[in-house]
């Protein structure tokens, strides 16, 4: 089974004035590393269609229930019907594990995640980077599932 997806994702991470944006710009990396960075003195902006690394890291941290819950409930959070957002702790982030922020921000600020979906509709999408599970493992079978991506 394959699916093609085509999703536009922007990232944007606050830059603390005790933070070191390099350091800011790695911790974006770790969990999206083919992001596109850009560094500004006050915030970090990414953007990317990949989202595989992610996604890997959401099967490895065995954290698919969580993601999928977090990605469906930040369906509110985009003015575009057609996508959803979630934030993220940003000291995990660093360490490449993915940490989802709930209620207010981290002192040093939350990375920000907003996905548009072009390709499949959103629940496909959601169900593709986070599939529903039976004991910590996916119910249908993913293997091959996303290996066209834009």
């Amino acid at each position: 089974m394959s699916v093609v997806y085509s999703v536009d994702v922007e990232i944007r991470a606050p830059v603390r004035p005790t933070e070191v944006p390099d350091r800011v710009a790695r911790a974006v990396e770790a969990l999206f590393p083919t992001a596109e960075i850009e560094i500004g003195p006050d915030e970090v902006v990414a953007t990317t269609h990949d989202l595989e690394g992610f996604r890997e890291a959401l099967f490895e941290q065995r954290i698919l229930d969580t993601a999928r819950s977090a990605f469906l409930d930040g369906r509110d959070d985009v003015e575009d019907a057609d996508g959803f957002a979630f934030d993220l702790k940003k000291q995990a982030a660093f360490r490449g594990v993915v940490n989802f922020s709930v209620g207010s921000a981290a002192e040093l600020g939350d990375v920000h995640v907003e996905v548009t979906v072009r390709e499949p509709s959103v629940d496909e999408f959601v169900a593709y980077l986070a599939p529903e599970t039976a004991e910590g493992d996916p119910i249908e079978d993913v293997e091959g599932v996303g290996d066209d991506a834009e």
